[in-house]
């Protein structure tokens, strides 16, 4: 199997490592520093599921809020509203769907839309 290219995208509240993109996935590592977190959004087609591997994450979605530890997991469906944010500095994997570019942006700390 041939896999894109890995790349490092610099983010306001830390990376995110691209390990592949496929016709039918695409697998990212994101590191968020501690106290820092993503926009509040959704993604119109995206499903993404996220796996801790080191630090908390604390994940604002449908329901609520939910703290989430090393080995733990959760998945977003498209439509669903969801902030990551890292109350430990955070690393964890995100396997979704292909759409990469189908962010919508309710909120964010650094002005972007």
């Amino acid at each position: 199997m041939e896999y894109t290219p890995v790349k490092v995208v610099e983010k306001p509240w830390g990376q995110e490592i691209w390990l592949c993109v496929e016709k039918e996935y695409a697998g990212k590592i994101l590191e968020i520093k501690k106290g820092c977190r993503t926009s509040l959004q959704y993604h119109n087609k995206k499903k993404e599921s996220m796996y801790v591997l080191s630090g908390i994450l604390k994940i604002t979605y449908p329901g609520g809020e939910r703290t989430l530890k090393k080995g733990e997991s959760v998945t977003m469906h498209p439509g669903d509203k969801h902030r990551l944010c890292a109350v430990k500095d955070l690393v964890l994997i995100e396997v979704s769907t292909p759409e990469l570019d189908d962010v919508v942006r309710l909120e964010d700390d650094h002005g972007r839309k």
